[in-house]
């Protein structure tokens, strides 16, 4: 596997980075539960950057890094669906894109507005539609997740079936929701290591008490062992890749999440920072797919199965 970025990409994520200056910080005063900007999505989807799977000079590993840098904004883009998953069944989809599974209706869903494309995932195929008002609940109040959701009522009889095994879309599903959680937890990481190196007691940054910044080193490799893993997924294509990958990011969520908000103290419990605007996405994409348990299933079906 090549550990280092080629041109192309280094270039790519150069321009994302510029193009996305402004959204990188939070307005101030600004306490919202989820940052989302509709300028910043058009000015992605008009550069391109959400269609590089589809070069054949850049491909899936590419929009993966893609998919982990938009993540570390603080400002919730859809990019993982689009980036990773609709090429495999139309470019032209209409985004935002939003991947239910057919057993798992009752889950929020992020993104889902009037006017989504919602791909429904289920053993007897793949199936898209345009969302309606007639099919969602808004969210309201009901939810802290970091994440713009709504709830899926039903599925209209007329939809648009597409030629891929759900076991493939299912595949390259887990690598955009590992790609965006590596993302989320490096921004979640260099968040919680610039307060701790500011924050003092006892006459010094508390960064520098050894009990924290072991904490904080094994935050470190968990942190690197999501982005590697993905990228594997995305070059190799393999489902046992794929759910290997997936798994360690609901792992590493669900124990670093804590710890992060820990390492803040009193503040961690606030909305003055803005670290919830990682964990809190971080938290529903641990429910995704089922979970820990179905990953580690999915995990094991592909490779001993």
């Amino acid at each position: 596997m090549e550990l280092s970025l080629n041109q192309d990409q280094t270039q790519i994520l150069d321009f994302i980075d510029s193009l996305t200056r402004p959204y990188a910080t939070v307005p101030m005063h600004d306490i919202s539960f989820a940052l989302t900007s509709d300028e910043l999505d058009r000015e992605l989807a008009e550069g391109g950057f959400l269609d590089v799977m589809a070069m054949e000079e850049l491909g899936p590993v590419t929009a993966a890094l893609v998919v982990e840098r938009l993540a570390r904004l603080p400002f919730a883009v859809e990019a993982g669906a689009s980036a990773l998953v609709r090429p495999l069944l139309d470019p032209a989809l209409p985004r935002p894109l939003c991947l239910v599974e057919e057993g798992r209706l009752r889950q929020p869903v992020r993104f889902l507005k009037p006017g989504a494309t919602v791909v429904v995932v289920g053993e007897g195929g793949v199936r898209s539609f345009t969302a309606t008002a007639d099919f969602i609940r808004s969210a309201g109040d009901e939810v802290l997740y970091g994440y713009p959701v709504a709830y899926l009522t039903g599925i209209p009889a007329e939809t648009r079936s597409h030629d891929i095994m759900p076991d493939a879309l299912r595949t390259q599903w887990r690598t955009a929701l590992a790609a965006e959680a590596a993302g989320l937890l490096a921004a979640a990481l260099q968040s919680v290591t610039t307060y701790v190196s500011e924050r003092k007691q006892f006459g010094r940054p508390i960064a520098t008490f050894q009990a924290l910044r072991h904490r904080l080193a094994e935050a470190q490799v968990v942190t690197n062992g999501c982005y590697w893993l993905a990228l594997r997924a995305a070059g190799t294509g393999d489902a046992g890749d794929a759910a290997l990958a997936a798994l360690h990011a609901q792992e590493a969520a669900k124990k670093v999440a804590y710890d992060f908000h820990q390492f803040l103290g009193a503040m961690g419990m606030t909305l003055e920072h803005p670290l919830h605007l990682w964990t809190y996405r971080l938290k529903l994409l641990t429910a995704e797919l089922g979970g820990r348990g179905a990953q580690a299933i999915a995990a094991a079906d592909a490779i001993w199965g």
